[in-house]
């Protein structure tokens, strides 16, 4: 399985090489056709990719030219190299039965038949669907193989009694919800964080290229993958809760991807708190911001809109005054008009609730004239 994650890698490193060649004026870069076409005379001409799989081979071929159309859709980016030992995976495509097979042995036993592997058993975690055409195997960082079936599975269904939930997502507090409910991701525990530190300064001392290096990554690898087993499994089961007692999510339409950029600044122009930014940077891939509202999409369908978070962490709920001193601290808040006080993420909740997108300015309810001059914004959530 190896050998076919190396031949997957050379055939996609291969098309993105073609690709970095193109320039204006030249002639188009191949398509997926003419690729396959030189792939069977690859394999004519070595030896070692003809002994792996075509199958393998191709459906990089055709997951590259997936990845391009959707980098032109401009629904993803472009795709990059891949490098050995952190992109180890290949594609099986073709009907059950003749390219591959899957078979059930008992209750938490499987296996599935890899062309040119033979039958390879695995934790059978869910029922297979009948009608699945492929299925990926991946082999990650900390050494683990995961097989997945390609399967879409029927979206959750809502209660039909018309709740609505708010959803603030935070640092300190993972997941705040409009019900009053404090949601954290589950990290790495003391004992396992010490651990981690102890083996990254040990990976520092570590000669580059030895075995020694090699076993301490590997160490360290297993503590991250625990930490992020952890994180998929808290957001899997949140937005199932989520989405079976609530008819209508709310949550901030937050641009993560530019809110995780990088404070270094140039040489000329240099950043200020890079450190600090980077570790907020961290806290925020950690809480598994953008992968919970990604999941939320795909389990309730139609059910989930974004709002604006303009000045919901600073804006009274039950009065809609809005001042920047209500939240005194991370987690209180007081507004100075109606003395009303909540915990600040639960207050923010309950704005985004009721889907506001904050238009009166400071010591106005907001029932008041709707400011149309562009709201600022924020620098955080």
């Amino acid at each position: 399985m190896l050998e076919h994650c190396t031949h997957a890698r050379f055939v996609w490193n291969l098309t993105v090489d073609q690709h970095e060649h193109w320039r204006p004026g030249r002639a188009s870069t191949p398509g997926y056709g003419e690729q396959c076409r030189q792939l069977t005379e690859a394999r004519k001409a070595f030896g070692w990719l003809a002994a792996g799989s075509q199958t393998v081979q191709q459906q990089a071929l055709r997951d590259f030219a997936q990845a391009m159309a959707n980098f032109f859709a401009g629904t993803h980016r472009r795709p990059t190299w891949r490098k050995a030992g952190r992109h180890e995976g290949f594609r099986i495509v073709g009907q059950r039965g003749s390219h591959w097979d899957v078979r059930r042995l008992s209750r938490k036993v499987g296996e599935v038949r890899v062309p040119k592997v033979g039958w390879v058993r695995f934790r059978w975690s869910r029922p297979v669907p009948d009608g699945v055409k492929s299925f990926r195997v991946t082999r990650d960082r900390a050494g683990r193989w995961h097989v997945g079936f390609a399967a879409i599975p029927p979206p959750v269904g809502g209660p039909g009694t018309g709740q609505v939930a708010g959803v603030d997502r935070g640092v300190a507090v993972s997941a705040a919800l409009s019900s009053g409910e404090l949601l954290r991701v589950p990290g790495l525990r003391d004992s396992e964080a010490k651990r981690l530190l102890r083996l990254q300064r040990k990976l520092a001392r570590a000669k580059r290229g030895s075995n020694r290096r090699q076993r301490v990554k590997t160490a360290i690898a297993r503590l991250k993958a625990r930490e992020t087993d952890r994180r998929k499994d808290w957001v899997e089961t949140t937005s199932t809760d989520l989405a079976r007692r609530f008819d209508l999510i709310r949550v901030e339409n937050l641009h993560i991807k530019n809110m995780v950029g990088s404070a270094r600044g140039t040489a000329e122009v240099p950043g200020k708190n890079v450190r600090a930014k980077a570790g907020l940077n961290r806290s925020i891939h950690a809480n598994g911001w953008g992968r919970l509202v990604t999941r939320l999409e795909h389990k309730a369908p139609g059910r989930v809109e974004k709002v604006d978070p303009a000045y919901t962490s600073q804006t009274c709920n039950p009065c809609g005054h809005r001042d920047a001193k209500n939240r005194q601290s991370q987690a209180v808040f007081r507004c100075r008009a109606c003395g009303h006080t909540d915990h600040a993420d639960v207050n923010a909740a309950k704005n985004i609730a009721v889907g506001r997108t904050v238009t009166a300015r400071e010591g106005r309810p907001m029932g008041g004239p709707v400011n149309r001059e562009p709201h600022p914004v924020p620098s955080s959530a």
